[in-house]
């Protein structure tokens, strides 16, 4: 069994605690490694240590920055494969789907090379009587990330390569449970050139958490998990003066026109609800159809469809169209709230729960559920599941249909199938919801414009990458300047008489 480590100035190291935590390898349930749980003063030895290395950094000009997340761009497509089979290895994803988990993180990274760009302040000449007045953004220092299981590579970038890029030094406390690629990352910024002690990753558990939060040093925070610990974060971090933004559950509707494509809105649900499990924060889990005819033409579209559906290890090859989920709890939670959408009345049109995978008996894998007629009173509808679990939610008009989405308490994604375009416009500007898909099923945005949710799904006032992590990671200085008149005129080779 491996031991792993956390990665500090530039260099793996044990751990001292004494605490570790297993890893799994979550298609056949065997431990495959386990992860020290950094103590408090490690947690603040390995800050103190970035804060000795930060100011030389900041002092390093943007472009040079730049250069070093573009080698590291060039290193994480030399080793995509490699990290790939790392991530799925310990998260139970595809190998598509762990390369698309890379691809996206290396995206926001690729527009992070634009920081001379994006750190560029304002000038204005002339602002009074020999008065000019700019700003220029600054670096914070140590700042810090809390990134979750199911996006061990896109997530830890999406912090880290702004941050970087910003002229900050960085912590990273990944998800204990599947992380070597974080350190892999670690590995691949040293190799790109990143001066030591800009990229510490620390690996722990709460005690490394609220070390990071209680930390003085520690200037921001940014997470990504669940909305209970996404308050718990926000308001410890915030009460301890930091900058924080903290992204939390989701339960994203689709809204279905009796216009739509019926063909189109199936496969987009298939993906949507069932890929990577259901374990993405952006994953639809609730299937809003208009009218009763429409709502039993998706159910028919969708069952030959769920049932054809091949759930295996990232091994059996690249036709897996998902894998187990991340651990056994996260199995019988997801059960067990599939159980409570029967006992509470919804019908089951697709029952998984008897699903057994010949020779991966001990692995997490849970089969796809397709629930039918289910109710805002629902566990299963009011709950994050994050599984491979599929609600239907009958609406008879559009108002209707909108108000599932706009009364729940989540507000991450949303996304509406129609070939309308009055309807689209209509959703869109009413919708309060973060981030919104127009017969697009997860509208995850491209790395140069951002991503974050409304409602209890996003704590803070920025959003991750795009322009708003260069806001999030810089604080503004405005400077105004005057020089007093009259050397201009010259030197003079006499003595000035006094007045």
């Amino acid at each position: 069994m491996e031991d792993l480590s956390h990665f500090v100035n530039g260099t793996h190291v044990k751990g001292a605690s004494g605490r570790y935590a297993d890893v799994f390898n979550p298609a056949t349930g065997e431990v495959q490694a386990r992860v020290p749980l950094a103590s408090k003063d490690e947690v603040d030895a390995i800050i103190a240590k970035a804060a000795e290395a930060q100011p030389a950094w900041a002092a390093t000009n943007p472009q040079r920055r730049a250069r070093v997340l573009m080698e590291f761009v060039r290193l994480l497509n030399r080793d995509m494969d490699k990290l790939a089979e790392a991530l799925s290895r310990e998260h139970g994803k595809t190998l598509p789907d762990a390369k698309g988990d890379v691809q996206r993180g290396l995206e926001v990274v690729e527009f992070c090379i634009g920081a001379p760009h994006l750190l560029k302040g304002e000038f204005t000449d002339s602002a009074g009587p020999g008065i000019d007045m700019y700003s220029m953004r600054q670096a914070l220092g140590v700042v810090a990330g809390i990134t979750p299981f199911n996006f061990p590579a896109m997530i830890p970038m999406w912090k880290f390569a702004p941050a970087i890029a910003c002229g900050n030094a960085f912590i990273l406390k990944p998800s204990e449970r599947d992380p070597s690629v974080p350190l892999m990352l670690a590995e691949l910024m040293k190799e790109a050139g990143l001066p030591d002690g800009i990229l510490q990753v620390v690996n722990g558990d709460k005690e490394a958490v609220d070390a990071i939060l209680d930390n003085d040093t520690v200037q921001a925070v940014g997470f990504v998990g669940s909305t209970p610990i996404a308050s718990y974060i926000y308001s410890r971090a915030t009460a301890n003066g930091k900058r924080c933004q903290c992204f939390g559950g989701a339960k994203n509707h689709m809204i279905i026109m009796p216009d739509a494509d019926m063909d189109q809105a199936a496969d987009a649900l298939i993906g949507a609800g069932y890929g990577a499990a259901g374990e993405r924060c952006m994953a639809i889990s609730v299937a809003v159809p208009v009218g009763d005819a429409t709502a039993d033409a998706l159910v028919e579209k969708l069952v030959p469809r769920i049932e054809k559906l091949k759930v295996g290890p990232y091994t059996a090859g690249d036709d897996v169209d998902y894998g187990p989920v991340v651990t056994a709890a996260a199995k019988e939670n997801i059960l067990r709230l599939v159980q409570s959408g029967v006992d509470q009345g919804a019908e089951l049109v697709v029952d998984g729960r008897n699903f057994n995978l010949q020779g991966y008996e001990d692995g997490f894998f849970v089969g796809p559920h397709l629930f039918d007629r289910v109710t805002r009173d629902m566990d299963i509808y009011k709950t994050e599941i994050f599984g491979p679990v599929l609600s239907q939610v009958r609406a008879q008009t559009y108002e209707e249909a909108l108000s599932y989405a706009m009364d729940h308490e989540y507000g991450n994604g949303t996304a509406i199938f129609t070939r309308d375009g009055d309807t689209a416009r209509d959703f869109a500007s009413r919708i309060n919801i973060g981030m919104v898909g127009i017969n697009v099923p997860i509208p995850v945005p491209l790395a140069y414009h951002t991503f974050g949710g409304w409602k209890k799904s996003g704590f803070g006032d920025l959003n991750q990458h795009g322009p708003d992590a260069f806001r999030f990671y810089t604080r503004t200085k405005t400077v105004t300047s005057r020089w007093p008149s009259g050397l201009k005129e010259g030197g003079e080779f006499h003595f000035k008489q006094m007045d």
